[in-house]
C-alpha cells in the first residue's frame, strides 16, 4: 500500500461528510471533479474501495465507514487543538457553521448573528438554510436552530430569542363573503392555507385555552411549504394563514391581514440554539453560546 497523507485523509473526511462531491468540493474550495478524481488517486493508493458513486448521491463503502469512524474523532480533536489557540490572540477566531429553518434563522437567528459579528468581527458565521431535520454533525455544522422538540435528545440546548406565539389571519377581501372563525373548529367550514414539512407531513394548527388543548386539521386549495410564501398567499386572499405573530404583526398593523381566534393562540417556548456534547468547543462556537445567553436584544421581521 502506498503512503496516505493527511491531506490526503482530509478529502475523504470531507466527502464523506457531506456524502456529495459537489458540497464537498464548496467547503475545499476545488472542482468536484477534481475532488472525484482525487478520491479515485486515494483508493488507488489504498487498494480498497471508499465510496460507491450513484445517482443519488455518494454512498460509504463498509471500508468506507470504518475509515471514516476511526479518523474523524481525531480530526476533530485536531480541529480542536488549533482552535484552541485562539485564546491567545485575545477574541474568539474562526468559522461558525450553523444550520437552521427558513423562519426561525429570520426571526430569531440572523438578528442575533448580525450583534454577533459585530462584537467579533474575528468569527465569520455560515448560516445553511434547511427545513429538513439532518444529522447536523456527520453533515459538519457546529450547531443548529430548531423548536425544542426537534431536537435529539443527546444534544445540549440553550434558548435563543424570545417566545413565540402564532397568529390566524387572512386578508380583509377573504372576509367579505365569509363570517369570521370564533373557535378553532369553525375553521372547518374555511378555505386554509396548509403548511408541509419537508418530511411530507401536514402541520395542524394548535390552539390552547382555559386548559383545552386543540390540535386541528384544516384543509384548502393550497399547499406549501415557506411560511414567508404562505404569507404572500394569505395576503393575496388565498384563505387563512397560521402564521408567527413577529411575522404578520405589520400587516395586521396596517390592515393588510385580519386577525381571528387571538385568544386560542398562546405562547410556546422560544427556538433552541443546539450542538454536540465535546470536551472542547470550538472558541468561535462557545463565544456564540454565552453571546445568545446573554443577548438582550430584540428580534426583528
Amino acid at each position: 500500500m502506498k503512503r496516505v497523507r493527511s491531506t490526503d485523509l482530509a478529502i475523504f473526511l470531507a466527502i464523506a461528510n457531506h456524502r456529495s462531491f459537489r458540497k464537498a468540493s464548496v467547503e475545499l474550495g476545488v472542482t468536484a471533479s477534481a475532488l472525484s478524481h482525487a478520491l479515485r488517486v486515494i483508493e488507488e493508493r489504498l487498494a480498497v474501495r471508499l465510496v460507491n458513486r450513484t445517482t443519488r448521491g455518494v454512498a460509504l463503502t463498509e471500508a468506507g465507514e470504518r475509515l471514516y469512524d476511526r479518523i474523524r474523532p481525531a480530526f476533530l480533536d485536531i480541529d480542536a487543538a488549533l482552535d484552541d489557540l485562539n485564546s491567545f490572540r485575545g477574541q474568539p477566531h474562526g468559522k461558525l457553521r450553523i444550520n437552521a429553518a427558513r423562519v426561525s434563522t429570520k426571526l430569531v437567528l440572523l438578528p442575533i448573528v448580525s450583534r454577533f459579528l459585530k462584537a467579533y468581527p474575528s468569527v465569520e458565521v455560515e448560516i445553511v438554510i434547511d427545513d429538513g431535520l439532518i444529522d447536523m454533525v456527520s453533515s459538519g455544522f457546529d450547531a443548529g436552530v430548531r423548536f425544542g422538540e426537534s431536537i435529539e435528545a443527546d444534544m445540549i440546548a440553550v434558548p435563543i430569542g424570545p417566545r413565540h406565539r402564532f397568529a390566524v389571519v387572512a386578508a380583509p377581501s377573504y372576509f367579505e363573503s365569509r363570517n369570521r372563525p370564533l373557535t378553532p373548529h369553525d375553521l372547518r367550514d374555511h378555505e386554509c392555507v396548509r403548511y408541509r414539512f419537508a418530511g411530507g407531513a401536514f402541520y395542524r394548527w394548535e390552539f390552547e385555552r382555559g386548559g383545552i388543548e386543540l390540535e386541528i386539521e384544516v384543509s384548502g386549495p393550497l399547499t406549501l411549504g415557506d411560511q414567508d410564501i404562505i404569507q404572500d398567499a394569505v395576503l393575496r386572499g388565498c384563505g387563512l394563514g397560521y402564521l408567527f405573530e413577529e411575522q404578520a404583526q405589520a400587516a395586521i398593523a396596517e390592515g393588510r391581514l385580519i386577525r381571528v381566534l387571538e385568544d386560542w393562540c398562546p405562547f410556546y417556548p422560544s427556538f433552541f440554539l443546539y450542538y454536540p456534547s465535546r470536551r472542547q468547543l470550538p472558541t468561535a462556537l462557545r463565544a456564540f453560546i454565552d453571546f445568545v445567553r446573554a443577548d438582550k436584544g430584540t428580534s426583528q421581521v
